[in-house]
């Protein structure tokens, strides 16, 4: 390094030490030294030295049956034998020890790793069929979304490899249990890109359930971009205050003054970028930019006294109120209908341990309505087949009852070994019902679906091969469906 000093002459030091090699080799000098190497390692490295370390995908790979996403995720895994997992011959093992041929060997939780039986709790809420379909569902609790399953796919078979909240949940969001990859928004903004240049890519909206007993943690790190560039994050609008921090000007700063510091700022930062070579720095620049955009486009956009009473409804009045789920619905639909790509919600207190009879209610109003409405109003808009909805948790819930049981109350313990989800809209083939569990809702029987088979799918409906979706990065092609074989759940295809 000795020898090439005069490269960095005038950079500060905390610059310098930033160097990579990449970078250091790229400036042209050691040409010897970087030829050589070429020559070992062949073409892979000749893009490196150019900077093409990850060539932008050409997207989509076939016709897109969606443009965009709202994803509806139950924080905490909802109990899928009480609300679409119907499983009336448990009525007559009320209390009963869970036999050991079906539990055969499962890890447990610590929270019930220590139980000395394991009784099984039927589901105390009614359930009948819906739709043309013909769903079994709890129609007690869900009387709103039975009107809709008519439009939805719902998945009884998935499973995951994660027994806990936090590597299950990070699975789910980004292929994988531990942290630091990109979460499903942060791929499709990488590889498909804006709609609308004054809002994000990305929204992540995080709504207040009514009921707050057991709330799970809910971190940054679920749209994180991983090690995707940083515009692909998510961007995170708060339910109280500024809906994003620091969106407006302090006071005193016109926009017109704004305008003149960012070009400074834009012009210091595509310096460092030209003796650097970071590419965060563009981020940077890209995102102070943004930031200036949506400061105009934000205000409209969170101001809903515009919708006529007719919005209000259908959502219900809840639908008035900041951070609520149905308010946030609302939300994901006026952020899809300007173009949004990929909008995020997550609504807590799934995590039922305890208190089955008295939580899942509450739970369930919060959704139920919300969710009917989405679907609705999206169809009146014309946009109900192009905008691909997914309702659904991180894992499933024992049968068995976690703590006292009662024929009125019970709690549930963590279940990865099968659950339920649902898809509507955006070339989902409605009323279907996929995959089988056993009497007990405790192992799959037919038609198995992983986390990665899901992502699959939900790639597959916006036009991605997933095989093909690739991003180089630790010397590693990465893909949102990781290293084993994912398979596309046609049979939910339109």
């Amino acid at each position: 390094m000795n020898c090439n000093s005069h490269l960095f002459a005038g950079l500060p030091a905390e610059t310098r030490l930033a160097l990579t090699r990449r970078q250091f080799f790229a400036r042209g000098r050691n040409v010897l030294g970087a030829a050589a190497l070429g020559s070992l390692l062949g073409e892979s490295f000749s893009r490196a030295l150019a900077g093409d370390v990850a060539a932008k995908p050409t997207l989509p790979h076939f016709a897109a049956k969606a443009k965009n996403v709202i994803y509806l995720h139950m924080v905490g895994g909802p109990s899928q034998m009480d609300l679409y997992d119907y499983k009336p011959e448990m009525v007559k093992m009320y209390d009963k020890d869970l036999p050991d041929s079906i539990r055969n060997g499962q890890r447990l939780t610590g929270m019930t790793a220590g139980q000395t039986r394991f009784p099984v709790a039927p589901s105390r809420f009614k359930f009948s069929q819906a739709g043309q379909c013909g769903l079994w569902m709890n129609t007690e609790l869900l009387p709103y979304t039975a009107k809709s399953v008519d439009d939805m796919a719902f998945i009884r078979s998935l499973h995951t490899d994660a027994i806990n909240h936090e590597p299950a949940i990070t699975e789910m969001q980004t292929g994988a249990m531990v942290a630091g990859r990109p979460c499903m928004g942060s791929w499709l903004s990488y590889g498909l890109g804006s709609m609308n240049q004054n809002l994000p890519t990305f929204v992540v909206l995080v709504a207040k359930p009514t009921n707050t007993e057991q709330v799970q943690a809910i971190s940054g790190k679920l749209w994180s971009s991983g090690f995707l560039p940083g515009e692909h994050a998510g961007v995170s609008f708060r339910s109280a205050g500024d809906p994003i921090l620091y969106i407006n000007n302090p006071d005193g700063v016109t926009p017109e003054m704004r305008r003149r510091q960012l070009d400074g700022l834009d012009q210091l930062n595509e310096m460092a970028y030209q003796a650097v070579g970071d590419p965060e720095t563009h981020t940077r620049i890209q995102q102070y930019e943004m930031a200036f955009r949506m400061q105009a486009a934000v205000p409209e956009l969170t101001d809903i006294s515009s919708e006529p009473a007719s919005t209000f409804e259908l959502y219900g009045e809840e639908a008035k109120k900041s951070g609520s789920f149905a308010n946030s619905v609302l939300m994901a639909r006026r952020l899809a209908e300007r173009g949004v790509r990929f909008v995020q919600i997550y609504h807590n207190n799934w995590d039922h341990h305890s208190n089955v009879g008295g939580r899942m209610p509450s739970q369930c109003k919060d959704v139920d309505q919300p969710t009917h409405a989405l679907i609705e109003d999206l169809k009146q808009r014309g946009m109900f087949d192009e905008t691909l909805i997914v309702w659904g948790g991180e894992f499933g819930r024992t049968i068995y009852s976690q703590g006292g049981l009662t024929h009125e109350n019970y709690g549930r313990d963590h279940h990865p070994r099968c659950f339920t989800m649902w898809m509507a809209g955006g070339g989902v083939k409605g009323g279907t019902i996929y995959g089988e569990t056993d009497d007990f809702s405790y192992n799959v029987v037919k038609d198995p679906v992983h986390v990665r088979d899901f992502h699959a799918t939900v790639l597959r409906l916006l036009g991605i091969d997933h095989e093909r979706f690739t991003y180089r990065a630790q010397g590693l092609d990465f893909k949102l469906t990781g290293v084993e074989q994912a398979h596309v759940v046609k049979e939910v295809i339109a």
